[in-house]
């Protein structure tokens, strides 16, 4: 019997899920068994918001230094946690299918977005979702409060059951991962609220040496969402934004029938208050290699920058 591998994992109830799902399917894969190694990372203990602590790797280095002491033999990130650029000795093995992109509303009483009260104080720890949901309030006529709160998905559910908060916008993913899924009350469309570049997929990365571990893992990768987070994570990269600055970004593989013959990349920048937003897309071909959906997501980011992005995004990462 082989030694059982390692999975490092953060230790969120979201998390653990996460690796759990990726530790059954490696298990089959490989015939060997696969034991969770909790890891706790600078993200998890902060309370500052996220923001404040930079947003850029804290949920992942912890998880990464353990990858090349060699205290687990692979790791499992939310994407959108990774910073853009790659270590040398990691590799990002797998990037499996991705689950629902989108954002999602729990608020009171079953209330869609649009039903909220005038006024309503809805909460979520993510610039980005804030610059979205506030233009699109300002747009319809709405007004609300975006309020700034951290914590796992059973602590800010519980602050609209509470009374708190009227609503709080959650990633779909995370909702549907850990069963919770019955109560979303709104799911907020990409043409209105663009996820977070990398949202809803898994990396499963571990270091470039291992190399059958990387063959063994990348059973796991699908070719459409890499291809799309690939994008979406180049044009955060080329604006030179960090995981919590205040961009949204979305590419769909579009399918003509059974050929998936375009990619359509979305992205969007806004200022906090949502009185700015520089939203942009492009279509074409579905690139034959990394190098040109990198070059698709640089592209769509130059536009950006060209019609002020720069401007709206405070701080850019250093």
């Amino acid at each position: 019997m082989s030694d059982a591998l390692r999975l490092g994992t953060r230790r969120s109830k979201l998390a653990m899920a996460q690796s759990g799902m990726i530790a059954e399917a490696v298990q089959q894969i490989t015939g060997r068994a696969v034991e969770l190694v909790e890891i706790t990372t600078y993200g998890d203990t902060s309370r500052e918001h996220l923001a404040q602590i930079g947003g850029t790797g804290v949920f992942v280095t912890a998880l990464r230094d353990a990858l090349v002491r060699g205290e687990v033999d692979f790791a499992v990130h939310s994407l959108k946690d990774l910073p853009t650029a790659q270590p040398d000795d990691l590799v990002l093995a797998a990037i499996p299918v991705r689950e629902d992109p989108r954002d999602v509303l729990v608020a009171r009483d079953g209330l869609t977005f649009e039903q909220l009260p005038d006024g309503a104080r809805v909460g979520t720890g993510s610039p980005r979702r804030m610059a979205q949901l506030n233009a699109y309030a300002r747009s319809h006529g709405l007004r609300i409060e975006t309020v700034p709160i951290r914590g796992n998905i059973d602590t800010r559910v519980g602050y609209v059951r509470s009374g708190e908060l009227d609503a709080v916008v959650l990633a779909a993913a995370g909702l549907n991962r850990i069963g919770r899924g019955a109560e979303v009350t709104d799911f907020l469309p990409t043409d209105t609220i663009l996820p977070a570049p990398g949202q809803g997929a898994l990396a499963v990365e571990c270091t470039a040496a291992d190399a059958d571990l990387v063959a063994q893992l990348a059973e796991l990768d699908d070719p459409y969402t890499r291809a799309a987070v690939t994008a979406e994570r180049s044009l955060l990269a080329a604006l030179e934004a960090g995981c919590s600055a205040p961009v949204g970004a979305l590419a769909d593989v579009l399918a003509d029938g059974q050929n998936h013959t375009e990619m359509r990349l979305r992205g969007v920048v806004g200022s906090i208050d949502g009185s700015e937003l520089v939203q942009l897309s492009t279509t074409g071909p579905v690139p034959t290699s990394h190098e040109g959906i990198v070059a698709l997501g640089r592209e769509l980011a130059s536009e950006m920058l060209a019609k002020g992005a720069a401007g709206l995004m405070g701080e850019r990462a250093r």
